[in-house]
């Protein structure tokens, strides 16, 4: 009788094997091309002084940067998951650090875009003044800085209230649950979070109703402030796909004791793809591909430089 069971549990582990091998590589393809692109995009943004020099192109690119970042990371740690590798507490501290800062970083970077465009219509003639490269790099550089805050509070906590070494080994895959498992920790992070999402929603509405109030003025250019109210509404999109990434953890931890561990996997990939991935690949579509001046130069790099000899730079009249 215990043998009559044997293939049936190799049927069994074979399937569920296969299952995995087809979540990585439908996980994998599509993060590998739009790291691509990104990585492309990222390029094109230093490649010529004018994206150097405009404030909107910095911050798309410290956007872009933190993006490409976390969907890197956010990808490796998915194959570890999916191959159930175990590891230090510390290199798991490691690479949540970066991840952690990243994920800060993004929020309140949609922030400085659109606070960037509601000056650029409701202030054009002071615009120059107020928007430049310098307070430019002043506000990213002040985004960073809180982002590492972030995480350096949280190290710290960890090395204080936690006594676990941090060389000992954690017997299950690397996440935040895994490393931060005092209440404290979720308590922190929940604090944290709802202030920056609210902060940075305030920000983006305010600014979305002064480039209306202002796109209804006689006096200002209407082509220009109905595109700003559109990009504006865009970072409110982004921003609910991003406040959506940072609940998967916690739906995850909701169902974990009604479904079963095989359609928790699933939900797993199905969260993954369509609120870890998917966001992170959205700024490089959406303004890669919306820009006048970026489009040319960016589906230029993307060709390889084949067969662009009728490609009308747009940027040349800027330098």
């Amino acid at each position: 009788m215990p043998n009559s069971f044997k293939p049936q549990q190799n049927s069994s582990t074979t399937d569920v094997n296969k299952l995995a091998g087809v979540r990585v590589v439908f996980s994998f393809a599509p993060c590998f091309i739009f790291l691509y692109i990104n990585c492309v995009m990222l390029y094109t943004l230093r490649s010529k002084t004018v994206f150097r020099e405009t404030s909107r192109y910095l911050l798309l690119y410290s956007l872009l940067l933190a993006e490409t970042l976390q969907m890197a990371l956010a990808q490796l740690m998915f194959l570890l998951a999916s191959g159930s590798v175990f590891m230090t507490r510390l290199m798991c501290l490691l690479m949540l650090t970066l991840t952690i800062i990243t994920t800060v970083i993004s929020p309140f970077n949609l922030a400085l875009m659109s606070l960037e465009r509601y000056v650029a219509v409701c202030f054009p003639l002071r615009y120059a003044n107020i928007v430049n490269a310098t307070s430019t790099y002043g506000a990213i550089a002040v985004v960073w800085a809180v982002s590492f805050a972030n995480m350096l509070v949280r190290v710290l906590m960890l090395m204080v209230l936690d006594p676990r070494p941090l060389g000992q080994f954690i017997g299950m895959i690397c996440s935040k649950e895994a490393i931060f498992q005092l209440k404290i920790f979720s308590e922190f992070e929940s604090g944290f979070v709802c202030a920056e999402f609210v902060s940075v929603g305030m920000i983006i509405i305010c600014s979305y109703v002064g480039v209306i109030i202002t796109a209804k003025s006689a006096s200002t250019d209407k082509a220009s402030a109905n595109k700003a109210r559109k990009t504006v509404l865009l970072h409110m999109i982004q921003l609910c796909l991003s406040l959506c990434s940072t609940l998967v953890n916690t739906i995850l931890t909701g169902l974990s004791g009604i479904v079963d561990r095989r359609t928790i996997i699933d939900i797993r990939f199905a969260l993954f793809v369509c609120f870890i991935n998917l966001p992170r690949c959205l700024s490089c579509l959406i303004y890669g591909l919306r820009d006048q001046t970026i489009r040319p130069i960016l589906m230029g790099h993307l060709r390889l430089g084949l067969n662009l000899p009728h490609l009308k730079v747009s940027y040349l009249r800027h330098e």
